[in-house]
């Protein structure tokens, strides 16, 4: 089988290299827009002290979190009760916090709760400490449209779709380019 030689085969493959290139610049642009998006969106809509029981409208399909304010880390217990089913707390972890009206957020709780209702949430601080907590939607679900993700998720899994899709074509083209080649000779 003669030689071919790697220079006459075309696309080059520095075009992977740029197609990854875009899903890492989609990517880098998701995050900023995430970091940005409008905290009104996400900033608790019901804010509580500790120790304080709060009746809170929950909706599931509103995806409802529990967030905390504090200036340092603390221990909590939050527990819920009443609607018309028993509800339950999940915890979450990788939110990143946030500001809105000059108060850091952060996300610690998510209420799953089955159905519709009024529901009774108290969160306590055992050590005394400068706590709020606060009943909002889901910061990871918030901005989406009728089930639809936000452009911050958007944005990269387009860039992904592209450079998986340049990979294959690029690769494609260069195996029709080499057959071609090899053929005459």
């Amino acid at each position: 089988m003669p030689r071919i030689d790697s220079e006459a085969i075309k696309p080059g493959l520095w075009s992977i290299a740029a197609v990854w290139a875009v899903f890492l610049a989609c990517v880098a642009a998701g995050w900023v827009l995430f970091l940005r998006a409008d905290t009104a969106e996400v900033a608790p809509m019901r804010t509580f002290a500790s120790g304080e029981r709060v009746t809170v409208p929950v909706d599931p399909a509103d995806r409802p979190a529990v967030y905390i304010s504090s200036d340092t880390p603390v221990p909590y217990d939050c527990s819920v009760s009443g609607g018309p089913g028993q509800a339950r707390l999940a915890a979450t972890t990788g939110t990143p916090p946030f500001t809105a009206d000059g108060v850091t957020w952060e996300q610690f709780l998510v209420i799953n709760a089955p159905a519709r209702g009024d529901y009774q949430l108290t969160c306590t601080a055992p050590e005394p400490a400068s706590v709020r907590y606060g009943v909002g939607p889901d910061l990871l679900s918030a901005g989406r449209v009728s089930g639809i993700p936000s452009p911050p998720v958007l944005l990269p899994a387009a860039g992904l779709l592209v450079a998986v899709g340049g990979t294959v074509v690029v690769l494609a083209r260069r195996n029709i380019v080499r057959k071609r080649l090899a053929i005459s000779g």
